[in-house]
């Protein structure tokens, strides 16, 4: 059939099974909104405040759905707008397609009005940009980058098409719901062979003291139940690190906590300690490892992950095999004997007992609010942070029990991702609820998606740990800097809840009401919670130290 460019991305994304997109019209992309206002029926589009915005929450969708999302944007500013939610995707290995358009190919490179260069721009931050500047090779150059983006190692990817190119008329061969050959859509592991297995085993049956450290491609392989009957094989205790959060139930008694910079005491001086490191899906970033030379560095290190890249990239290891985890970790359990640690596992849990994560209990309070939340939604809920402060307590202090219900950026640690995330997410699981928790200097970067929830009525909770100041960069001008608060104090007079007609709380009691009666509103709610400046988050490992010297507030 004869189709023109525009009509042949809204074919391809249905081809996909997309059933939401996220974005922003503008001039050089109009025929492509034209198109899809005809479809409205088959594929939503939920318009967001501002680009990044769409970016956030096409990365939110993604994550809380396991699919590929999907944000629009046109040209110049536009396409630039959505650069910090590809690099965060791209950071956290995100699956996403990012479709912008361009001027006209007679006008490229002619620094004409709202041009850009946008697939060299993003060429560093995706897996793959494109240009399509020939309507013959627009479909399949779409169906490539949906393989692109969700196979192997995921992450973003970026097609760039003229405007001219969504007008020309081409033949259009449609291709089967979802098909994807066998060969472009199999997570392959060339270093899977037996003797690396047997080398493995070998190590996992040796090892006295073996610790077990779970990352995000735990989560973005779904490995979990595969994970779990390794874990009970090795009779090991379990750590996890940010992006790793609920692959492994996080009230399970092996569990002791995240690993790093806010890490418990218990993981960091257990891997401090442990005879063999068995690391599933994380790349050691430098929260995570304080100082490389003498992280685990009693142990022997297995590295099982998906990408050679992140082979001895960060810190050197001893074994590794590279391969889809899920894979890897069935064959593990087929031949690993039940092993039996019980002296270490103790050792572990007293460390668990004499190093809790604690906090001043009758005040309100960023640790207290995580909890109440937990409790209130029976450990149910998504939880979508923005970063700093807030986006540490609610790693330690929410218990996740299944993958994708933490929803955070990991490696890039961008302020203003949570709201257009948590607006991804909740359209991507319309049932589950959705709470965005952020700072109030996270909050004033994009609190505009505030109106994109109320235009779609999209009920999200949005609590706001509102200390007036940038809460982590303070706290290390507190501890570091000599109390030089260097552009970090907020006391003006911006009232969230003037802004959102939202609530406000200053003592527990009234943010347990609060956030009771905003779980029955089925409506954007905003929570402004008052807590106080000086407020820190403990554990924490000095910019450069050993994770085995974390200290808290009894060590000052």
């Amino acid at each position: 059939m004869q189709l023109n460019g525009a009509e042949i991305v809204i074919e391809c994304l249905k081809e996909q099974g997309v059933d939401t997109v996220f974005g922003y019209p503008g001039g050089a992309i109009l025929n492509v909104y034209d198109e899809l206002y005809k479809h409205r029926d088959e594929i939503r589009h939920i318009l967001t405040s501002h680009e990044q915005g769409a970016s956030h929450a096409a990365d939110g969708y993604a994550r809380a759905t396991g699919k590929v999302g999907v944000c629009l944007a046109t040209s110049g500013p536009g396409a630039t707008n959505l650069v910090t939610g590809i690099a965060t995707a791209y950071m956290d290995s995100i699956p996403i397609v990012a479709i912008t358009c361009n001027v006209g190919v007679s006008l490229l490179g002619k620094d004409s009005f709202q041009e850009i260069d946008i697939a060299g721009i993003t060429m560093p931050i995706t897996k793959y940009s494109f240009i399509v500047k020939d309507v013959t090779k627009l479909a399949d150059t779409i169906r490539k980058a949906f393989r692109i983006a969700k196979t192997g190692r995921p992450g973003p990817v970026l097609v760039d098409i003229p405007k001219d190119i969504t007008a020309k008329v081409t033949e259009y061969i449609p291709e089967e719901l979802g098909k994807c050959t066998k060969e472009d859509s199999s997570r392959k592991t060339p270093r899977m062979d037996e003797q690396r297995f047997d080398r493995v085993i070998s190590m996992l049956e040796e090892a006295e003291k073996p610790f077990v450290f779970v990352g995000g491609g735990a989560v973005l392989s779904g490995a979990s139940q595969e994970l779990k009957e390794f874990v009970d094989k090795l009779d090991a205790p379990v750590t996890d690190s940010l992006m790793g959060k609920g692959a492994f139930p996080g009230t399970d008694p092996r569990y002791t906590g995240m690993l790093g910079m806010h890490g418990t005491k218990a993981s960091n001086f257990g891997v401090s300690e442990c005879d063999l490191l068995v690391v599933m899906g994380a790349r050691f970033s430098d929260r995570v490892t304080g100082n490389t030379e003498k992280f685990a560095k009693n142990a022997k290190i297995i590295q099982l992950d998906i990408d050679p890249v992140e082979i001895n990239k960060n810190v050197l290891i001893t074994e590794e095999i590279i391969g889809d985890l899920k894979d890897v970790l069935k064959t593990l359990n087929k031949r690993l004997k039940q092993q039996n640690h019980a002296e270490w596992l103790e050792k572990i849990q007293g460390y668990k007992e004499k190093y809790p994560l604690k906090y001043h209990p009758n005040v309100l309070s960023g640790p207290f609010l995580v909890e109440e939340i937990y409790r209130q939604t029976n450990g149910e809920a998504l939880i979508v942070t923005e970063v700093g402060q807030h986006q540490m307590w609610a790693a330690q202090y929410y218990k996740y029990t299944k993958p994708r219900t933490l929803l955070t950026s990991g490696g890039l640690g961008t302020m203003g991702y949570g709201l257009g995330a948590a607006l991804g997410a909740k359209a991507g699981c319309p049932d589950k609820i959705v709470v965005n928790i952020a700072g109030d200097g996270c909050f004033r970067m994009n609190m505009n998606e505030i109106a994109t929830a109320v235009r779609h009525n999209i009920p999200i909770i949005q609590v706001v740990v509102n200390n007036h100041v940038l809460g982590m960069v303070r706290q290390w001008q507190d501890l570091f800097y000599d109390e030089r608060y260097s552009a970090t104090v907020l006391r003006d007079a911006v009232d969230f809840v003037k802004l959102a007609e939202g609530m406000r709380a200053v003592s527990q009691e009234e943010f347990k009401e609060a956030f009771s009666k905003a779980l029955t509103l089925n409506r954007p709610v905003v929570i402004d919670c008052q807590i106080d400046s000086d407020d820190k988050v403990w554990p924490m490992v000095a910019p450069g130290a050993a994770i085995s010297e974390a200290f808290d507030e009894d060590d000052m």
